[in-house]
């Protein structure tokens, strides 16, 4: 069959082969239509054969989504029908209407791609008809269909299903979970601002990351849960100035004597804003501060105390568990990850600042300020450089609004430009999760620092408390322990938020 196809199909070398051929003259050749089936039908079943020996394997991979468990199946199905189309993605979806579980919707895009081209398919539901046809026999499959312009319409095997069932109550569902290509993941979320208390703009952050840790923990992968709390900057100057006035000996402070924390952050803006020399004190204490002198080091340090205390009430009644990694962390990271950006030629002076230049983007992204001070954009790199080099994570998810959309994207494309993340959608990577502002009566964003916020911990003490009344009102005060009371409104009042 080999000589026999060789001398039809490629003429030219005919004289080549002719010098091996025995002296006898080989028998008459078979047609080549016939040479052409044997060898196509030996391919398809070769294809096939490889592709089952290897389906345990892929089901072991994806076992717990259906999905992508027929995906599989359908992968090979499509190499086998259009062997000459690279690159073809099986299309799965669950079924709309009445004729399977999931269906293949590839028919119609595989015919106006090799419909011309001396296809042997009449129209999609051909396609559709040879798709269902080379599909590799599995026990996942109890029977298909072919309807209307070629779907074809997948019925799940229910003794498959028991089957699979049966096994994941017997492993643990969590030996179901999906598999990401990662082993450490960083999630950036919560993030509150010291001397700032948590209010109802905060919970999006800290649900969604607390929902994202939990997926990507359930899936096996090792999740640094990163609270990036605001601890460091220009306002701590006029926090630490504000503290020293109200408390001369200030390492007696306390949450209880300093009371509400946002009243204080209030009067201190208040007072640095309508006094002058408040400011200037304030403005060497940042110098003081960042200098590392020992009073207003042991100062910031007791300010960050109380609001940790604070957050933390809020964090235990959410159920919320995050490891404090704050800006101020990043800060003896930043020089040796400017200076490094430098030498690679990233970095530029513009109007006495220096910047990174982002193709795309009509703004710079300044790290460095013009007074020689660093930004968010410093410490943000500098934060980034250190889960990729030194946390060794692979995928560092960061969970904000919307609005510093535009903030993280000018950052990961200059981490991309440095050569730390790979070009495309490849890992090691970072992504951006954001979502709508929470906005106050007057359709602008919170801002603590001068709107009336709903305390955070004042909304989950209403809701427990409303909880409570409609489960005595129902009449549970007569039926259950007070600890179930207790533990009931919690879920629900919490739950409800």
């Amino acid at each position: 069959y080999r000589r026999h196809l060789l001398l039809h199909c490629f003429p030219s070398i005919a004289s080549l082969i002719s010098h091996s051929l025995p002296p006898s003259p080989p028998p008459p050749p078979p047609p080549l239509t016939d040479l052409l089936r044997v060898v196509s039908r030996r391919l398809v079943l070769a294809t096939k054969t490889q592709s089952i020996t290897t389906m345990a394997t892929q089901e072991e991979e994806c076992k717990g989504n259906v999905k992508a468990q027929l995906a599989k199946l359908f992968e090979v199905s499509l190499k086998v029908t259009v062997p000459n189309e690279a690159d073809v993605d099986p299309l799965i979806a669950a079924c709309t209407g009445k004729f399977g579980d999931y269906q293949c919707n590839n028919a119609m895009g595989l015919w106006s791609k090799i419909k011309g081209k001396g296809t042997q398919f009449r129209g999609p539901p051909a396609v559709g008809e040879a798709i269902k046809n080379n599909l590799p026999t599995s026990e996942m499959i109890d029977s298909c269909s072919v309807a209307g312009p070629g779907f074809v319409n997948v019925v799940l095997s229910k003794n498959w299903m028991a089957k699979s069932i049966q096994k994941m109550l017997i492993e643990g569902i969590d030996t179901w979970a999906p598999q990401p290509p990662v082993k450490t993941a960083v999630v950036d979320f919560s993030s509150p601002n010291i001397a700032k208390e948590m209010h109802v703009g905060h919970l999006r952050s800290t649900i969604i990351g607390d929902t994202l840790a939990r997926m990507l923990e359930f899936s096996k992968v090792k999740v640094l849960r990163r609270n990036h709390v605001g601890d460091w900057g220009t306002q701590f100057g006029m926090l630490i100035e504000f503290l020293f006035e109200k408390f001369p000996n200030f390492e007696d402070a306390t949450e209880t004597a300093i009371g509400d924390l946002q009243a204080f952050y209030k009067a201190s803006k208040q007072r640095f804003d309508s006094d002058p020399a408040f400011k200037e004190r304030a403005q060497q204490a940042v110098v003081r501060l960042q200098g590392g002198e020992e009073k207003y080091r042991r100062a910031w340090a007791q300010i960050c105390e109380i609001s940790r205390t604070e957050f933390h009430k809020v964090y235990q009644r959410l159920g919320v568990h995050l490891e404090e990694k704050g800006e101020s962390f990043y800060n003896p990271y930043i020089p040796g990850v400017i200076e490094g950006l430098t030498k690679q030629g990233l970095v530029e002076e513009s109007q006495g600042a220096r910047v990174i230049f982002i193709e795309g983007i009509n703004i710079p992204l300044i790290v460095v300020k013009s007074d020689g001070g660093f930004n968010y954009a410093s410490t943000d790199l500098a934060a980034l450089w250190y889960r990729l080099n030194e946390e060794k994570a692979e995928w560092i998810i960061y969970v904000t609004d919307v609005g510093q959309q535009q903030h993280f994207d000018m950052v990961f494309k200059a981490a991309k430009r440095a050569g730390w993340l790979p070009q495309g959608d490849n890992y090691p990577k970072a992504s951006h999760v954001g979502f709508g502002l929470v906005l106050g009566e007057d359709g602008k964003r919170f801002r603590t620092r001068n709107t009336e916020v709903v305390r955070l911990v004042d909304l989950l003490d209403e809701a427990k408390n409303r909880s409570k009344a409609a489960l005595i009102e129902r009449g549970k005060g007569e039926e259950w322990t007070e600890e179930e009371i207790e533990s009931t409104a919690d879920a629900v009042g919490y739950g409800a938020v």
